[in-house]
């Protein structure tokens, strides 16, 4: 528990003030809710990290995977920018009106992270990384299998920068959305909403294991095999796929930890999980960010 306050108080003395802004303000697109949180490091930032939390596709976690995963990046001395995407929501998750309504679904969720990594590039003159949780891990990973797809034309934006990213951190992600198996139903439906689950072409559009090709970045994976919520076969099927293309990853499984522990100190289990932010950072610097 010491060792936890300690690093606690040396976050809050390592970041800067957080930053909020609503980065579709002055587009055609309409979605205010969408924010962009921002976490500066002292000195110049070794790289620019995105950050996107989980759960479901449905609402977005507040606790283990935004803030103090954004505050813990800007300790070690990178910028630090958390999400806000689109999701289906709580109310969606119980009345399912999307079956009527369109609501949030795929593409929005997408769209909102290319336009993240399109402000953060206009502004940081540097490599800029994506780290993601579960859903969002899928939504990272979605960003950098299909970064040549320009998601933000419907809204009429065509970025002067490079919507691909240079690295990619996926903690317990949602990987495939056809293999019945392994799949996490509720990812899946928040993504696509009532209409278009059952249409296999979408499900495998998305499926991330079908889509992996040498022009991937770099990608740190990391899950645990007692993981209750996503199959840790997600993990299993993008490990594969990224070693049959070649594309430079570092895959960490544990036996044991679960899901949705983050960064809080709380949830993660000694031995295992506890160890995951130093051997991420590490992977980071052997990859020169």
């Amino acid at each position: 528990m010491k060792k936890y306050l300690l690093m606690g108080m040396l976050m809050l003395f390592a970041v800067t003030a957080a930053a909020q802004e609503k980065i579709w303000s002055g587009t055609a697109c309409r979605s205010r809710q969408v924010t962009l949180t921002s976490y500066m490091p002292e000195g110049t930032p070794r790289a620019a990290v995105i950050v996107c939390a989980g759960s479901n596709y449905h609402w977005l976690d507040k606790d283990s995977e935004s803030a103090r995963v954004a505050e813990w990046l800007a300790s070690e001395g990178y910028a630090a920018y958390v999400l806000r995407y689109r999701t289906a929501g709580k109310l969606e998750f119980i009345a399912k009106y999307r079956s009527i309504f369109r609501g949030h679904r795929h593409p929005d969720m997408i769209c909102d992270l290319q336009r993240a990594i399109q402000v953060v590039r206009e502004r940081f003159n540097g490599p800029v990384g994506l780290m993601g949780f579960s859903a969002g891990g899928h939504l990272v990973m979605t960003a950098a299998e299909f970064y040549e797809t320009n998601f933000l034309e419907r809204y009429k934006i065509t970025p002067e920068v490079s919507l691909r990213p240079d690295f990619v951190a996926c903690i317990y992600p949602v990987v495939t959305l056809s293999d019945e198996r392994y799949v996490h139903k509720h990812s899946r439906l928040g993504l696509l909403g009532e209409n278009s689950v059952r249409k296999q072409a979408l499900r495998d559009s998305l499926s991330l294991e079908k889509h992996v090709h040498q022009g991937v970045p770099p990608v740190f994976l990391l899950n645990c095999l007692d993981d209750e919520t996503v199959d840790y076969h997600n993990s299993v099927l993008l490990d594969s796929a990224l070693t049959a293309e070649h594309v430079p990853h570092r895959y960490v499984q544990y036996e044991s930890g679960g899901h949705n522990f983050g960064v809080n100190p709380e949830r993660l289990q000694e031995g295992t999980t506890d160890g995951w932010q130093k051997t991420f950072i590490e992977w980071l610097h052997s990859m020169s960010f």
